[in-house]
């Protein structure tokens, strides 16, 4: 037989008794009403080399949360631990809901879940995306979006004024040609080398591939074939070893992703590739270097290429084992993209935006309005042209050269994508081997670039045969 409860029974037996009854039918009704579960957000990312970035972000998150009645937990890690740190989460199946890469994590895209509808939100609110921000996220042979790319740091050249001034090129180089004959004065003539590293980190594989590109040479061709051992790709690795002997010492080969930055700021390096966070950090620690400090654009090749491999290129992912807070965590990406103008500001300009069109959200934005600035293009504009970080008495206009960067720089796997192929390459050194191993006379140029490519194809094979890399053409 059922057993039907009256009104009162329930809250009697529910705890809730007079006092319930007491509280009258409107204040009763909010009694009864279910409230929505609060949910966690877990994020994880790289510590910040603008380290007033992360001190503005994390707060940001937190906001977000309560707005959304979401517990927001953000773990930062060293850069050179987080590409284990998520292949150990996948291979558990549990871990955080977002994790930010600073380098396309293609080869991780059987394990993430397929942003394509983020990433279709995002151009209809913020306008076109930045091509290689594209091509950094979205594989084309398997039409899925592995990740999403709010963001992208500028790799130009940082130079000493005062020590190129003395040799005869106040400007700076322009061709690589000119970092070999300039560059190797300055270490002769003034005791200071330069800081292009060749060792297993990010700003070794940066520097790599924009000499490749700049030689007019590459990994893949835009059809995905590997195309490396040529003779172009010969003369580049033979370049790179003379400029290894008159121009840099055997730290090189040591180096980690800060060692270029703490040459510059230590004022032993008259010219390092890298973005503009050394310049910021000398600011802060030993401004009379940072006052002489310059930037270049990309260095052209010999036949006059110019192209740099985008410092840092923000992709995160949301790993499948995710998938119960995949909405919150597409949320919380389109919003950040909203809000970059605070990301471009806290980052002391370290971060440009993918999607320039994004409008400038009205109201105090906790930095000086720039009169007529509607898009975040105005505001990237107005700031590489006067530099609202310069210190007093040092030149504004520092960053000028770097305004149009989106123009020189391109993405790992140029002139094609950055695939699963490219993504293991990159994550496994072979480029930086290749070029240490005829720096320091182990192998022939030839030699080398031979051995380099038979690992490129076999790895280009593995994921051909997984339909991830397009069929040979």
């Amino acid at each position: 037989m059922k057993r039907y409860i009256t009104r009162r029974d329930f809250l009697r037996n529910a705890g809730i008794g007079t006092v319930g009854l007491a509280l009258g039918p409107a204040l009763l009704k909010d009694v009864f009403a279910q409230k929505p579960e609060r949910r966690t957000l877990r994020i994880l990312q790289w510590s910040h080399f603008v380290p007033r970035y992360d001190r503005w972000f994390d707060p940001y998150a937190k906001r977000w949360g309560e707005e959304h009645n979401v517990d927001v937990i953000v773990d930062h890690i060293g850069l050179a631990d987080l590409r284990s740190t998520f292949a150990s989460e996948v291979a558990a199946g549990k871990g955080h809901d977002i994790i930010e890469f600073i380098a396309p994590p293609s080869d991780f895209e059987p394990s993430v879940l397929d942003l394509k509808d983020v990433n279709q939100e995002a151009q209809k609110k913020f306008g076109k995306q930045v091509p290689f921000a594209t091509r950094s996220s979205y594989n084309p042979n398997t039409k899925k979006f592995y990740g999403f790319c709010h963001g992208w740091t500028i790799d130009p050249g940082d130079y000493r004024k005062s020590l190129w001034e003395k040799v005869g090129k106040p400007e700076g180089p322009v061709t690589w040609e000119d970092l070999l004959t300039y560059g190797t004065r300055i270490k002769k003539e003034l005791g200071v080398q330069m800081g292009i590293g060749m060792s297993q980190e990010l700003d070794s594989n940066m520097a790599g591939r924009a000499l490749l590109w700049s030689f007019d040479t590459a990994i893949q061709d835009e059809n995905e074939n590997v195309i490396l051992d040529n003779k172009k790709t010969v003369e580049a690795v033979k370049f790179m070893a003379e400029l290894y002997k008159n121009t840099l010492t055997p730290e090189v080969f040591g180096w980690t992703a800060a060692s270029n930055n703490q040459l510059l700021i230590a004022g032993r390096a008259s010219y390092i590739l890298n973005s503009i966070s050394a310049y910021r950090s000398a600011q802060k620690d030993v401004p009379e270097v940072a006052k002489d400090v310059f930037f270049t654009p990309a260095l052209k090749g010999p036949r006059g290429k110019a192209w740099a491999c985008e410092h840092v290129i923000y992709v995160s992912v949301i790993p499948k084992f995710a998938s119960k807070n995949a909405d919150l965590a597409k949320q919380f990406l389109l919003d950040l993209c909203a809000n970059y103008d605070r990301a471009m500001w806290e980052s002391a300009l370290y971060g440009s935006p993918s999607f320039f069109s994004t409008p400038v959200p009205s109201g105090d934005r906790g930095y000086p309005q720039v009169k007529g600035a509607k898009t975040l293009r105005d505001l990237h504009n107005a700031w590489f042209s006067e530099d609202p970080f310069a210190l007093p008495g040092e030149r504004k206009d520092k960053l000028l050269p770097l305004r149009d960067a989106e123009k020189w720089s391109t993405n790992v796997g140029h002139p094609g994508p950055a695939n699963p192929a490219e993504g293991e390459i990159f994550s496994t050194f072979v480029i930086p081997n290749m070029l240490a191993k005829v720096a320091q006379e182990k192998q022939s140029a030839e030699e080398s670039v031979k051995q380099a490519e038979e690992e490129c194809k076999k790895i280009f094979e593995k994921w051909r045969a997984q339909g991830l890399v397009g069929k040979k053409k």
